[in-house]
C-alpha cells in the first residue's frame, strides 16, 4: 500500500491473493507539455514548437474554429474531447508524473506496466515530415529520461514514425541503441495522397487519400523495418485512432466516432500483415494491436477460414464463369423462364460482368499466395501465435479469446490485459486490477484464463522477441520460472 492511500484497495487485495504477477500491457502517460516543448525545442527549434502549439489534430480539420454551418459544409469531424479523468487530482497527476505513478502501482494491483503516449499517438500521423520526426524524437528522449529511474516496474514505449522505411529504421536505431528503450509504438497506417488527384487537385488530398498499412499493396517495401525490429529485439505494437475517418466522421458526436475505432485500424493492419506474407517471412516477430479488444480478431480469424474454404485457388471452379454448363443453363431457362417471355434467348448476349464475372488474369487469382496459404492449417499457424490483442479490463468480449468451442481450430487467441490507465476508459486508477478480475467474478473466464490474460500472454508478447525484456524488473524471477516451464 502506497503513502497516497490510507486503506488497502480492492485491486491490491486481489493481487495479494494471486500467485502470479499482473502485467499491464497498456497504460498511458499524459504528456507534461512544458517539458515536452523544451525537448521539442532542443530537437527541432522554437519555430517547430510554435507551429505545434497552433496545430490541429491530424483528423480535426480545425473543428473548434468553425461555425456549425462551416462544420457541415466541410464535413469536419467532431474531435475527441475531455479524454482524461480530472475529478481525482491524484490520478490526473499520476498520469504525468512517473514517480507518483510508480508509488501507486501497488494500489492499482499492478506489478508492471508498459506506458503509451496520449498526444504522441496522434503525432505519428502528421503528414509534415519535420514536425512528425521532430516530435517523435523529442517525445522518445523525454520518455527515456523521466522513466529511466523507474524501470523496475514501468517501461515507456518509443514512437516510431513509418511514412518511409528509412525514417522508421533511423528512429528504431536511435531509441534502442542510444536511448536504451525496449518497447515501441508504430502507426497502424499512413495516409497517402491518391496520385491522380494529387496531381490535378493538390488541395483535395486533405480529404481524398488512401491508407498504407505496410503489408499488402504498400507504397514501400517495409521488410527492412521488420528485419530491424528483430535485430533490435523490439516487438511492433499498433494503437492508431480512426475516429474522424471514413464511417466514423460525425460532425457532432464523438461517441459515434470513437466506438470501435481502434478495432478498425487494428483489423486493417492485421489483415495487411497477414495477406502481405509478413508473418511468414518473419516467423519470430510478434505484433500487438492495442485497445481494440479481441472480438474483432475472433471474427477475422473465422472469416479468414471461411473465405479460404470457399475462395482458395482450388475452390474457384465453383465460381469460375468458364465452368458454367451453358447448354444446361439454356435448357433450364427455356423450361422455367416463361415469365421472361422472348427475352430468354438473349441471356448470353446481354450478360453483365456484374453478375457473371469479368475476364480475369489467371495469375492474379490466388490471393492467398503472398501469405503462403496452401492448406487451412496455415491460417492458424500464421495468425494465432503471431498476433496479440490489447483488451481493457471492462471488456466482456475478452472472454471469447478463451472460448475454444467458438474459435476455429479450437484455439485461444492471445488477449493482453490493457488497463488504459490515464484515460477516461478507467475512471479510477485504483480499480485497474479489480476491473479486469471482474471477468472471473462474473464467471466469464477461469482463474487459469485470467493468469494467461494478465501474465502469460504479456510475457510471451515481449520475450518471444526479446528474452531479456523483463530482466531487472520486479517480475524477472516469475518470468524466468514461466519461461523455464514452457
Amino acid at each position: 500500500m502506497s503513502t497516497a492511500t490510507s486503506q488497502v484497495t480492492k485491486s491490491a487485495a486481489i493481487r495479494a491473493r494471486l500467485k502470479h504477477p499482473i502485467i499491464d500491457s497498456d497504460g498511458h502517460t499524459s504528456e507534461f507539455e512544458p517539458a515536452f516543448f523544451d525537448y521539442l525545442k532542443d530537437v527541432a527549434g522554437q519555430r517547430v514548437v510554435e507551429r505545434f502549439k497552433s496545430m490541429d489534430g491530424p483528423f480535426s480539420f480545425g473543428w473548434y474554429r468553425l461555425t456549425p454551418e462551416e462544420r457541415r459544409r466541410l464535413r469536419a469531424p467532431r474531435p475527441g474531447w475531455w479524454l482524461h479523468p480530472t475529478r481525482n487530482a491524484l490520478d490526473r497527476a499520476s498520469s504525468s508524473l512517473p514517480k507518483l505513478l510508480h508509488q501507486r502501482l501497488d494500489d492499482m494491483g499492478l506489478d508492471f506496466t508498459t506506458i503509451y503516449p496520449s498526444m504522441g499517438m496522434s503525432v505519428l500521423h502528421l503528414g509534415d515530415d519535420e514536425m512528425r520526426q521532430g516530435c517523435c524524437r523529442a517525445f522518445n528522449t523525454l520518455q527515456a529520461d523521466i522513466f529511466r529511474e523507474y524501470a523496475d516496474r514501468m517501461t515507456p514505449v518509443a514512437t516510431i514514425p513509418m511514412h518511409t522505411p528509412q525514417e522508421a529504421i533511423a528512429e528504431l536505431d536511435h531509441v534502442v541503441n542510444v536511448l536504451g528503450l525496449k518497447a515501441i509504438l508504430m502507426p497502424g497506417f499512413v495516409r497517402r495522397p491518391i496520385p491522380a488527384l494529387a496531381q490535378e487537385f493538390p488541395q483535395a488530398s486533405r480529404w481524398a487519400y488512401w491508407l498504407d498499412t505496410f503489408g499488402i499493396d504498400s507504397e514501400y517495401d517495409y521488410d527492412p523495418v521488420w528485419a530491424r525490429c528483430l535485430e533490435l529485439r523490439v516487438a511492433p505494437t499498433f494503437h492508431s485512432p480512426t475516429a474522424g475517418m471514413g464511417t466514423r466522421a460525425s460532425i457532432s458526436n464523438f461517441m459515434y466516432n470513437h466506438l470501435g475505432h481502434f478495432a478498425a485500424s487494428a483489423d486493417a493492419i492485421c489483415k495487411s500483415l497477414f495477406f502481405g506474407g509478413v508473418t511468414r517471412r518473419f516467423p519470430r516477430l510478434r505484433f500487438a494491436f492495442m485497445e481494440g479488444g479481441v472480438g474483432w480478431a475472433c471474427t477475422l480469424l473465422g472469416e479468414l477460414v471461411g473465405h479460404w474454404e470457399k475462395h482458395n485457388i482450388k475452390a474457384l471452379e465453383n465460381v469460375d464463369p468458364a465452368s458454367l454448363d451453358r447448354a444446361a443453363m439454356t435448357r433450364l431457362l427455356s423450361e422455367y423462364g416463361g415469365v421472361y417471355g422472348d427475352r430468354v434467348g438473349r441471356w448470353e448476349a446481354e450478360r453483365s460482368h456484374l453478375l457473371w464475372g469479368a475476364p480475369e488474369n489467371r495469375d492474379d487469382l490466388d490471393e492467398w499466395a503472398r501469405a503462403g496459404i496452401a492448406r487451412i492449417e496455415d491460417i492458424r499457424d500464421l495468425f494465432v501465435p503471431k498476433f496479440y490483442f490489447g483488451c481493457e479490463g471492462d471488456d466482456l468480449m475478452t472472454s471469447v479469446a478463451f472460448d475454444t468451442k467458438k474459435n476455429p481450430f479450437g484455439v485461444r487467441l492471445n488477449a493482453l490485459y490493457s488497463s488504459d490507465l490515464g484515460h477516461w476508459d478507467l475512471p479510477s486508477m485504483c480499480d485497474a486490477a479489480a476491473e479486469a478480475y471482474e471477468l472471473v467474478e462474473k464467471g466469464l473466464i477461469s482463474e487459469d484464463d485470467f493468469r494467461e490474460f494478465v501474465f502469460t500472454n504479456p510475457v510471451r508478447a515481449k520475450t518471444d522477441v526479446n528474452p531479456d525484456f523483463f530482466k531487472g524488473t520486479v517480475v524477472e524471477q516469475a518470468v524466468r520460472s514461466l519461461l523455464a516451464d514452457r
